[in-house]
């Protein structure tokens, strides 16, 4: 997932990030050789076809409706275009990174790489990208969501651009907290104290069936873990490193705000028993829980099921104010790319209101841009999801850190949830991260930015 370590030790978490790649390269050389086969089938090339310009996209294999937005708004981007054909790749989300990565080395990356925004600094690192700033237009660049701008800026540069930006949130069944005399908070300002919220479980679980009142979507996992709990340890006073110069993870990581902010969560589903597993993905819409700590992506299918009983609600603050996970999937040029201009183009095309308010409808994300969200009637002023774009706004949002390191941060993280949530002790486990992190860092030199602009 990071460049290859200097130093001929390797944790297990490296370790699969390497298998991962491995499997990523069995599918680059799957994709060049049906690229090759195509191409010696087509014997007779129309004289328009070789006139005409191409750019290879590689985007990620999402829900459906977002598969079938993206290829429309591609064919509408060639059908607008005379002698331009954008030919669009789409990956398994799931293995993208390693996928893309086993690309670069093979020397086969696309002109335009969509990716998973965190991963952006390591791209940047290892040379992937090129810098947007004086490739997109200063009009796109002002209409964008301040959140976007900060997670696609790196090294002084901005290398990305978001059709659209993250929520993370409390659902909460009205219904079910006025049974136990919760009070409900009004907004970002308002939100439980993390005792408080223990207290709202708690009379939750008194009349409850099996006491299970909270679902933190421990069916999903990988990604899903740090977007999701690093909030925790962030709204506690610690983080996932030392953001004033991202070289160490020691301090932040494994101090006692840290380890009270995870404990928290260690209790809620080892001590307490108030998570419900959710191996069918429905404690929440089938009324077996009462909150579910989750993203934007819920929002129509809980609202289908609980109607004017759902409320939408920030995480617990756990002492330095309520904190939410950020980024998403964001648009780059590649090093590769044969026409900057062209390319730049296409996300142009792509930061347009219409495309962005289809892709928002699609998955329903928080649009990119300021003035799509003015049109938005989910998350324009007083829309049943403004909080997201608050949160956003105003500060609350923390993007992924924002560093080369980042791969083996969340490789890391991941592994160390999955040990807190199974009762390891949390002291112990954040320690053992951030040694971790502070080896792989130490590994890579820092991480020094210029080995990206070689």
């Amino acid at each position: 997932m990071s460049a290859p370590s200097r130093h001929p030790r390797q944790s297990p978490v490296r370790a699969a990030a390497s298998k991962q790649l491995k499997c990523g390269m069995c599918f680059v050389m799957l994709l060049a050789f049906g690229t090759v086969s195509s191409s010696c089938d087509d014997r007779t090339i129309d004289s328009a076809e070789s006139a005409r310009v191409s750019l290879h996209v590689w985007g990620h294999s999402g829900r459906e409706s977002e598969r079938l937005t993206l290829q429309s708004q591609v064919d509408r981007f060639n059908n607008s275009r005379s002698g331009v054909f954008v030919e669009l790749t789409l990956l398994p989300e799931g293995s993208y990174n390693s996928q893309v990565q086993a690309a670069a080395l093979a020397g086969e990356l696309p002109d335009v790489l969509e990716f998973d925004g965190p991963f952006l600094y390591n791209y940047v690192w290892q040379g992937h990208l090129v810098p947007l700033d004086n490739l997109v237009s200063g009009k796109t660049r002002e209409s964008l969501l301040p959140s976007i701008i900060r997670q696609g800026t790196y090294a002084g540069h901005l290398w990305s651009l978001g059709m659209y930006d993250s929520g993370l949130s409390l659902f909460a069944n009205r219904r079910k907290l006025l049974a136990a005399n919760a009070r409900i908070p009004s907004g970002v300002e308002d939100g439980w104290s993390a005792e408080e919220f223990c207290s709202v479980l708690a009379g939750l679980a008194a009349i409850d069936a099996d006491g299970a009142v909270l679902d933190l979507k421990l069916n999903y996992a990988g990604e899903w873990y740090t977007y999701a709990f690093s909030p925790a340890i962030q709204s506690a006073g610690g983080d996932l490193i030392d953001r004033t110069d991202y070289r160490s993870a020691r301090g932040q990581l494994d101090c006692p705000a840290a380890i009270n902010a995870m404990t928290y969560l260690q209790n809620w589903i080892r001590r307490d028993r108030y998570v419900d597993p959710n191996l069918d993905d429905n404690a929440f819409v089938s009324g077996r829980v009462a909150i579910s700590w989750v993203g934007h992506w819920e929002y129509k299918r809980y609202k289908e099921a609980l109607g004017d009983d759902l409320l939408l609600l920030p995480l617990p603050d756990f002492g330095r104010g309520t904190r939410t996970g950020q980024g998403s999937w964001n648009w780059g040029i590649t090093s590769r790319c044969r026409n900057e201009k062209l390319a730049a183009d296409f996300l142009e095309f792509l930061m347009k209101d219409r495309q962005v308010l289809e892709m928002a409808r699609a998955n329903d994300a928080v649009p990119g841009t300021l003035s799509a969200i003015r049109l938005s009637a989910l998350h324009k002023s007083g829309g049943p999801l403004q909080m997201y774009v608050t949160q956003l706004s105003e500060g609350q949002a923390v993007p992924r850190p924002q560093s080369p390191a980042y791969p083996v941060i969340t490789a890391l993280f991941q592994q160390a949830f999955d040990d807190i949530r199974h009762g390891a002790d949390v002291r112990k486990v954040l320690h053992s991260m951030a040694i971790e992190v502070d080896q792989d860092i130490e590994d890579n030199r820092g991480y020094p930015y210029e080995r990206g602009g070689e």
